[in-house]
């Protein structure tokens, strides 16, 4: 197998005979020599090579960790393909005209060659240390954030002191003095996950969305080829994060920086999954090269205050900053999902102002929000802007709840961890798959469902969960992880593997993620059928649910792991409580029926007024009109109580004795007063009620029903708001005339009526809302919202604008306390504060938004 992997010096001579090949595309310089004395090579790819530092450009760096063959496999492969297309792919000769890619195959050439011969896990490069033993982590010996370990054996040792070695400093020194860089890939092994550069804060960065968008659109290019899905993930909070590395350097530098971790081995089989990583890569390595002049000082600058205007039950509209010239158009993007790709398959719109209306939207559903500047003249793109995320709101007759793992009875069972399958509850990680050190693993994950109404009737529901790492998933296209509801009855012991291995399903919730589908870093959910809505509506009696998640329960023989880690938000290891597993459940409540009849009818005609409902047409063809009232203060108390449905109910009494093209229409009217025959006649009419009845309807003598459509069953809900009465008249029309035609009708008239309890109106907004520092963090209090419909309050951080909706920002709390920490917040970066109170349904009241001043004094 090694055999197909090339050697360090026969890559030497094959870039040696490209740059022969192709003078004006491939120049290959030397930036540095190894403790071993090797040169350490770069490649410049560029259209009129001569000028390649004067273009935007984008850095590879490949096997940095000797062990890592991918890095410098793949970048001898993308050079090939670059030479055979740089003429024919119309995008790439594009990108090479106005773009240059830097690539260093292998930075660490010494501990590349001693990984091929003598020991295949070796990491490090091959400098001899102080104390006899060898090797620096690489990855660790770059400035930001360096740490200083004493064990010269650990495999991240990272030197005496930053860029102590020499293939570090070669990197920095080419860095440091080509501004031009605007992207930077490390390529290394393994997990199919892509790592963006971060400063330590764990807070979002101005160009966090440009380095997720980044990655998730090579993602695409990847499921063209392959159809899989590496995962986005910045890392754990910042008192563990990694130290040294050239990825941070680099992003210190200005440069959009990311790890890309190929594969599930470092050493894979070459035919069967080194090529098909290879494969995948080589459009993703060209749409990212072609993204490189549009974070140069060529492309339009970012947009500013991108954020929301206003959102609805099914559209939202967005605004923001920038000036309007011709000659520049804005792109929108939009997704419900994670760390979804920004290109034509999520672009919603473009705008040549500054703000958009999206519609036609699900009702209390979660969307991702983004745009970028486009210049008409040359098609350059300006960076992203911040993710804006909203939630749109509820329908009239929709409740939703957001209910998290219950601590206690969420954890993993082992196959050959009985004796500490208990300890697992609670704590850490879930561990789903197998391995052969803990067997089959399933996770049991547990909602208390205990706040939502006996009667609830879901609509739809999501289950997320976070996945943590995918590193230990290690065979290609091998198995699924699955979701299932746990019939109650079939385990009496959560901790028992074998009981919870066993125990019954009441049905599969969704798809299955295949092994190439996981990832790390970006929420998974799986989406309930409507059959799989009514199995969890049933176990809102049992007051809980739980569910299991499994994966493979075999090995192939010599193989040792196929093993997902999924955070649930406690522990040492987790992320925070904010990502636990939740159920996102939208769902309704039974209607309640009322028959609320007429207050006063009667017809109008030239002739008067009479105690009577007709409609038609008199002997002279003029038009005879039925007028109906309705009293809306007989209805429920409107603040408590929503109309969802109304229809208005009528019978005929007599039959029309012969065929003609006569209707009636039912109009909803605007009327002071009735005074006569004119004021019907000359009435101002809001809107249509249902369809039309002809006369051949009317011969059965049958109760036809006016159904309220949406706009309709609105303006009548504002009436019963504002204690208006409800106005209708039926009105007759004929294309061809008509004489004597009069329809009468039953005093049986009457609006049926169905409606739900529901609270119309948010709460008031919390008040005085202070920042104070305490426990080395930022700590918010605010008074308390005196109502005894106040469920909680909702508080979010936003970088970069102040947050217009309780989703749009990372959520710090939500309960019924009026203070709480921010654990992750910078002292010395300016932010965004927001705290919203909510009710049952939940209604979220309008922010309260303080801004953090790093310069002021809490």
């Amino acid at each position: 197998m090694k055999n197909q992997y090339i050697s360090y010096n026969e890559s030497l001579q094959y870039l040696q005979k490209m740059e022969k090949k192709y003078p004006n595309l491939i120049k290959v310089i030397k930036i540095g020599t190894t403790y071993e004395g090797r040169d350490i090579i770069l490649v410049k790819i560029s259209n009129n090579v001569e000028e390649a530092d004067s273009k935007p450009a984008l850095l590879y760096t490949g096997s940095i960790h000797a062990r890592e063959w991918i890095g410098h496999e793949l970048a001898l492969k993308f050079i090939e393909h670059v030479a055979k297309f740089a003429t024919v792919d119309p995008i790439l000769e594009k990108s090479l005209n106005e773009s240059t890619l830097y690539m260093v195959p292998c930075l660490n050439p010494d501990g590349y060659e001693y990984s091929r011969k003598h020991f295949s896990f070796w990491r490090k490069n091959r400098r001899k240390n102080y104390d006899g033993t060898y090797g620096v982590d690489l990855n660790r010996n770059f400035s930001i954030g360096w740490k200083k370990i004493s064990n010269t054996k650990s495999n991240v040792y990272g030197g005496e002191e930053p860029f102590s070695e020499a293939e570090t400093r070669a990197i920095k020194e080419f860095v440091d003095s080509h501004p031009n860089i605007t992207i930077a890939l490390d390529y290394h092994s393994q997990g199919n996950v892509f790592f963006p550069a971060h400063k330590f804060k764990h807070e979002a960065e101005i160009d966090g969305t440009d380095m997720n968008a980044l990655a998730a659109n090579m993602n695409d290019e990847f499921a063209k080829v392959t159809g899989r899905k590496y995962g986005i993930h910045r890392g754990k909070p910042p008192a563990v994060l990694i130290s040294g590395s050239g990825r941070e350097y680099y992003y210190s530098r200005g440069i959009l920086a990311m790890v890309v971790e190929v594969g599930t081995k470092n050493i894979p089989d070459y035919m069967k999954s080194m090529s098909s990583s290879i494969h995948e890569n080589i459009p993703a390595l060209k749409y990212a090269f072609s993204e490189v002049v549009n974070y140069s000082a060529l492309a339009p600058r970012r947009v500013d205050n991108f954020t929301i205007k206003d959102v609805g039950s099914n559209c939202v509209t967005l605004t923001w900053d920038y000036e309007l010239r011709d000659d520049i158009f804005f792109e929108i993007y939009r997704s419900t999902k994670d760390k979804d790709a920004c290109n034509k398959r999520t672009m919603v719109g473009i705008s040549g102002s500054n703000s958009f209306r999206d519609s036609d939207l699900e009702s209390s559903t979660n969307y991702n929000y983004t745009i970028r500047a486009v210049s008409k003249k040359s098609g350059y793109k300006s960076p992203f802007a911040p993710v804006v995320k909203v939630r749109t709101k509820l329908s009239e007759d929709e409740f939703f709840k957001i209910v998290f793992a219950s601590k206690d009875t969420t954890g993993y069972v082992g196959q050959y961890t009985q004796e500490q399958n208990r300890a697992h509850f609670g704590v850490n990680s879930l561990f789903v798959g197998v391995n052969k050190s803990k067997g089959v693993c399933d996770a049991v994950i547990s909602f208390d469902l205990s706040s939502l109404p006996k009667d609830a009737i879901i609509k739809s529901a999501r289950f997320y969960i976070y996945p943590m790492n995918r590193v230990a998933a290690k065979i290609e296209r091998y198995g699924e992880w699955t979701l299932s509801i746990l019939q109650k009855d079939s385990f009496n012991d959560i901790a028992d593997f074998n009981q919870i291995d066993s125990a019954k399903s009441k049905g599969h919730i969704g798809r299955g993620i295949k092994s190439q589908h996981l990832t790390q870093g970006i929420w998974n959910y799986w989406e309930f059928s409507e059959l799989e809505c009514s199995l969890l509506q049933e176990e809102i009696e049992n007051k809980s649910v739980t569910f299991r998640l499994d994966g493979p329960k075999t090995l192939p023989e010599g193989e040792d792991s196929q093993m997902m880690q999924f955070d649930i938000g406690y522990g040492r290891f987790g992320g925070g409580i904010h990502y636990r597993p939740m159920l996102d459940i939208k769902y309704t409540v039974p209607k309640e029926n009322l028959h609320l009849e007429a207050s006063c009818f009667s017809t109008i005609s030239k002739d008067g007024i009479k105690d009577s409902l007709k409609s038609g047409f008199d002997k002279d063809g003029e038009k005879v009109y039925g007028y109906i009232e309705f009293d809306l203060s007989k209805l429920p108390e409107p603040n408590s109580n929503i109309i969802t449905d109304c229809a208005l109910k009528i019978k005929n009494k007599n039959v029309p004795k012969k065929k003609s093209d006569v209707r009636f229409y039912v109009e909803l009217v605007e009327l002071d007063e009735v005074g006569g025959f004119e004021d019907i006649k000359n009435r101002e009419k809001i809107e249509y009620i249902g369809y039309e009845v002809a006369e051949n309807d009317l011969k059965n003598k049958e109760y036809q029903y006016f159904k309220f459509d949406t706009l309709s069953r609105q303006i009548l809900d504002k009436m019963h708001q504002e204690g208006k009465k409800l106005k209708l008249v039926i009105k007759p029309t004929s294309s061809l005339g008509a004489k004597n035609r009069v329809i009468e009708w039953s005093d049986d008239v009457a609006l049926d009526i169905k409606y739900i309890q529901k609270r119309r109106e948010p709460l008031n907004s919390p008040k005085s809302i202070k920042i104070t520092k305490e426990n080395k963090m930022i700590k918010l209090t605010w008074d308390r919202v005196e109502d005894s419909a106040l469920k909680g309050y909702y508080v979010v951080r936003n970088s970069f604008h102040p947050p217009k909706n309780f989703l749009d920002g990372v959520k710090l709390y939500g309960g019924k306390d009026n203070w709480t920490y921010d654990n992750f917040g910078s002292f010395d970066k300016e932010k965004y504060y927001a705290v919203f109170s909510y009710d049952e349904t939940p209604n979220f009241s309008e922010p309260v938004v303080i801004k953090y001043d790093p310069l002021e004094k809490y």
